[in-house]
């Protein structure tokens, strides 16, 4: 089941966008336009329409997002028992096509966290 529209936040490149969830899951995305079809659609149903979910394996104690000042570069930092890991998403604006950008920084113990499509 897809999260409410509010525990969504948009990155894009003026082109296309992504709609990422506080859970690290990016469940909506249309390339190479927004009028393209979905490669990532789990926001329409489950995880099996498609997602990219980058996220701790183990319980979420506090989520914590915002935007960089003054960009769509968005940070979720995700607070566990054994530490503190942020996914850091945007899209670049110059590449010739969309382009996802998604970083993970370590801020405390990161040997429980796990990328899945």
């Amino acid at each position: 089941m897809a999260l409410r529209i509010e525990d969504y936040a948009l990155i894009g490149d003026c082109r296309t966008a992504a709609l990422v969830g506080n859970n690290g899951s990016i469940d909506w995305l249309c390339v190479p336009r927004f009028d393209s079809g979905a490669c990532f659609a789990a926001l329409l149903g489950t995880a099996d329409n498609g997602r990219w979910q980058i996220a701790p394996v183990e319980p979420v104690r506090r989520v914590r997002r915002r935007y960089r000042p003054g960009t769509l570069v968005l940070e979720t930092e995700f607070e566990t028992d054994s530490g503190t890991v942020a996914v850091i998403d945007a899209m670049t604006m110059t590449a010739p096509t969309p382009t996802v950008v998604r970083l993970v920084e370590g801020r405390g113990d990161t040997s429980r966290c796990t990328s899945s499509w």
